[in-house]
């Protein structure tokens, strides 16, 4: 499942037009992905949760050279899933 079969769901479920449920599907990852910029944490009772990982700054290798390459620090998002969802899941 994409954006795009969640937002033609949404206007089914909901009666709505397409091009309102789409609008509406980007404003929730727009917001997910504001919260996580800004380091926060977004839960979604029932679902799961997500939060970003620090990864601190290494030193590695370029697989084709060999030659030691540095890596900067970055963060990555980390999905959690919730208890509700993974026993709806496995209840099948």
């Amino acid at each position: 499942m994409n954006k795009s079969d969640i937002a033609k769901k949404l206007a089914e479920e909901m009666n709505i037009k397409k091009v309102i449920a789409e609008e509406v599907v980007d404003i929730v990852f727009d917001s997910m992905t504001e919260a996580l910029k800004k380091d926060d944490k977004v839960e979604i009772r029932g679902f799961g949760s997500i939060k970003n990982r620090k990864y601190d700054a290494y030193t590695g290798r370029n697989p084709k050279t060999g030659e030691p390459i540095k890596v900067p620090e970055k963060k990555l998002p980390f999905f959690k899933v919730g208890k509700e969802l993974k026993e709806r899941i496995n209840r099948a």
